[in-house]
């Protein structure tokens, strides 16, 4: 099997109908955008070349995440971000939850996912009767207090035979905080509950329902709002990004500025970019 080709990003730019664009690792990190993401995104919006930001973030409403990408300096409409924690909206519909009880866990942007959404929110308290548990984010509560209060109710739940729905739009284990600064992710707590449980109720086989890349559901939007499947996904992460483009049956681009580097021996689960670039130089 050949190699991915290293290619420029003005080839790729010409040689697709659209982009889907990951944001954090490929565009920005929490200390702001990488070197080139201004003026990449600046070249689109000039050309009026259709592109979507495909996000793993639920923690953020659109309009938190545009204001957010502002702030970094790059200018992107509210209606180009494709956000892990919109896909609740069309998963609640799908699965008949409006109307179902809800724990979130997440700062108040997840909250307010899950309310558009059409769930009914409850605290997370002793004793709580609740049919969902939103695992939107890893932060804006306190974590440890959060996470063993959560891990007892669902005990109970699973012990008075109530299976409560699992939801986890962000899948990712860890995320890039900055250069060489690297933080743990939803994905992760998911994993810790998930074996806590599965210890508990052997033979179960409790698991999230995972939303995020490297899932369909965010492909299919974000085709949908570029309006074409002749697409290629720039990301930074090969089991979520690229393996999801690969499953989804579109090409992509290992970007290397974040969490993955690319080589043969290194591949994960399969994962096998289309193209690597190593910066967003046009």
């Amino acid at each position: 099997m050949s190699e991915p080709a290293h290619i420029a990003l003005s080839e790729i730019i010409a040689s697709y109908d659209a982009l889907l664009i990951d944001a954090y690792g490929v565009l920005v990190h929490e200390g702001g955008a990488f070197e080139g993401a201004q003026a990449f995104i600046e070249q689109l919006n000039a050309s009026q070349k259709p592109y979507a930001i495909l996000t793993n973030d639920a923690s953020r409403l659109a309009k938190t995440l545009r204001d957010s990408l502002l702030a970094r300096g790059l200018s992107i409409d509210e209606q180009r971000l494709v956000t892990a924690g919109s896909l609740l909206i069309p998963y609640f519909e799908e699965n008949g939850l409006q109307g179902a009880r809800c724990v979130v866990i997440g700062p108040p942007d997840s909250h307010r996912y899950v309310e558009l959404a059409g769930g009914i929110e409850v605290a997370l308290e002793e004793g709580v009767d609740f049919d969902v548990l939103a695992l939107c984010d890893n932060a804006g509560f306190d974590f440890v207090a959060t996470v063993n209060m959560a891990l007892t109710e669902l005990i109970r739940a699973w012990d008075t035979h109530r299976p409560v729905k699992l939801l986890l739009p962000n899948p990712d284990l860890f995320y890039q905080q900055g250069p060489k600064r690297y933080g743990m992710a939803s994905g992760s707590v998911a994993l810790m509950l998930e074996a806590a449980l599965n210890l508990r109720f052997p033979g179960a086989e409790i698991a999230f329902a995972r939303l995020g890349k490297p899932h369909a559901l965010i492909y299919a939007e974000g085709c949908r709002r570029v309006g074409t499947r002749n697409v290629v996904m720039l990301g930074d992460q090969l089991l979520t990004d690229i393996q999801g483009a690969n499953e989804f049956g579109i090409d992509s681009a290992l970007v290397t500025t974040g969490l993955s580097s690319w080589s043969e021996e290194h591949s994960q689960n399969g994962a096998r970019p289309t193209y690597v670039l190593t910066s967003l130089q046009l």
